[in-house]
C-alpha cells in the first residue's frame, strides 16, 4: 500500500518530545495506516539543542520560532510539547492553519483557556488529539473493554492515585526548562493538572462522567528558588492533592496524588469494584490486569493475573508472540497510530481537545473545592 506523507511539525523536544519522536519512526513499522509521518520541523528554544535533536530524530529542519512551524506549508501536523502555558496559542494558531494538532496533556492552564481552544479546532475543522498516553496501555484499554461488555456489572467504586517523590528537597527549584512543572504561571496546577488529570481522564472513559467533587491539597514547600528570575519566591502549585468524587452512574470515587511519596517514582494504579467483578491495573506491572470475578466457583474464586501479550488482546496482535511484552514507550506508537488512522478516516481519535475539556474541568472543581473546603460540582 502506498502511503500519503504526512509532514510533523514538533514543537518543545523535552522528554515528551522524545515520546513523540520515537513513535512517529516506529509506527508505520508495525501499524498498517495509510499514512508515513516524516519528521520534519522540531522546534526548541535553544539553537544548538534544536539542531542536536534534529540531527539525533532525523528532522529535516530545525527552528527556534514556533510560528515557523505553524505557517509552513510543508507541515501537515503540529504537535505541541511545551509547557502548559503556551498550549493555548500554538493550538489555536495551528487551528487557524488548518493543521491536525496533537497537544500533550493537560490540555490547557484552566477550563475557560481549554474552552477557546476546543472552539478554535472545532471552528476550524482540524483533527485534534490529546496525548493521554496510558489509555493506550494494552491492559488498560482490555480494562476498558471488559467494563463495557458488562462483566463488572453495575459499578461501586473507582480508586485511582499517582505517586511520585522527586520535589521533596527543597533545594529543587521552581521554573526553567526543567522544573516548570514546580511554577504555576507554566504549568497552571501541581498534581492536579500533571497527575491525576491521567487518573481522571482514564477514569471517565472506563466510567463515564464525574459530576461533583471534594477535595483539599497541600503545598508542602511553600518557597522555592525561581530558576528564571533568580530570586526566592512562593510556590503556586499543589504537591499532593486527594479527593473524592460520585459519577454519574452512582459510583464513588477515591484520588490521591503526590509528589512526596519516598519511594515511589510513578506509582501509578487503579481499582473497579462492581457488582461481579473487580479488575486493578498498576504501571509497575503494566502488563498484566488483574481480575476478581465473584461468579467463579468457590474452590477456584480468587484474583487472577491476565498477562497481556496474546495477540486478541488490544494492540498485541501488531508486537510480539504471546509472553512477550511491551513497555510504555508503545503507548505513544499506538497513540500515534490511532491518530493517524483517525485522520485517515476523517473520524476524530480519542481523547479530543473537546473529552480533554472534560478532564480540566473536573480538575478545576477539585482546585475549587479545595480551596472553598467545600462539595463542588463539575460543569459540564
Amino acid at each position: 500500500m502506498k502511503k500519503k506523507k504526512l509532514n510533523i511539525g514538533l514543537i518543545g523536544f523535552g522528554f515528551m518530545g522524545r515520546t513523540h519522536s520515537n513513535a512517529y519512526r516506529k509506527v508505520t513499522n508495525f501499524f498498517d495506516i495509510p499514512y508515513e509521518p516524516v519528521l520534519q520541523t522540531i522546534c526548541g528554544l535553544e539553537e544548538d539543542k534544536s539542531k542536536a535533536f534534529a540531527d539525533r530524530w532525523g528532522y529535516k529542519t530545525w527552528t527556534t520560532d514556533w510560528h515557523k512551524v505553524v505557517e509552513d506549508k510543508n507541515v501537515d501536523v503540529i504537535d505541541i510539547c511545551v509547557p502548559n502555558n503556551v498550549h493555548a496559542e500554538i493550538a489555536i494558531a495551528a487551528a487557524k492553519a488548518g493543521k491536525a494538532i496533537l497537544c500533550e496533556k493537560p490540555l490547557a492552564l484552566n477550563s475557560e483557556q481549554a474552552k477557546t481552544m476546543v472552539d478554535a479546532v472545532e471552528k476550524a475543522g482540524v483533527a485534534n488529539m490529546v496525548s493521554f498516553n496510558y489509555r493506550r496501555v494494552p491492559a488498560v484499554t482490555l480494562a476498558k473493554k471488559l467494563i463495557d461488555e458488562g462483566r463488572l456489572g453495575r459499578i461501586f467504586h473507582y480508586r485511582a492515585n499517582f505517586l511520585q517523590d522527586w520535589t521533596i528537597s527543597t533545594k529543587v527549584p521552581q521554573g526553567g526548562i526543567a522544573t516548570w512543572r514546580l511554577d504555576v504561571k507554566a504549568a497552571g496546577s501541581g498534581v492536579t493538572g500533571d497527575l491525576l488529570a491521567h487518573c481522571i481522564d482514564t477514569a471517565m472513559w472506563h466510567n463515564g462522567p464525574i459530576n461533583n467533587v471534594c477535595a483539599m491539597t497541600e503545598t508542602f514547600v511553600k518557597e522555592r528558588m525561581n530558576v528564571d528570575t533568580g530570586k526566592v519566591e512562593p510556590v503556586g502549585i499543589d504537591d499532593a492533592c486527594t479527593f473524592f468524587c460520585k459519577f454519574d452512574n452512582g459510583s464513588l470515587g477515591n484520588f490521591e496524588s503526590t509528589r512526596y511519596a519516598r519511594g515511589h517514582k510513578a506509582l501509578y494504579t487503579f481499582e473497579i469494584n462492581g457488582e461481579n467483578a473487580s479488575i486493578a491495573w498498576d504501571l509497575h506491572d503494566l502488563h498484566r490486569l488483574s481480575y476478581f470475578d465473584h461468579r467463579d466457583d468457590s474452590i477456584v474464586r480468587g484474583w487472577r493475573s491476565i498477562h497481556v501479550t496474546d495477540g486478541d488482546m488490544p494492540y498485541m496482535d501488531k508486537w510480539w508472540v504471546p509472553g512477550l511484552q511491551i513497555g510504555y514507550e508503545h503507548t505513544f506508537v499506538h497513540q500515534a497510530a490511532d491518530f493517524l488512522q483517525g485522520m485517515a478516516e476523517g473520524k476524530p481519535a480519542s481523547p479530543t481537545f473537546r473529552e480533554a475539556l472534560a478532564t480540566q474541568q473536573v480538575c478545576d472543581a477539585v482546585l475549587k473545592s479545595a480551596r472553598n473546603k467545600s462539595w463542588e460540582k463539575v460543569p459540564r
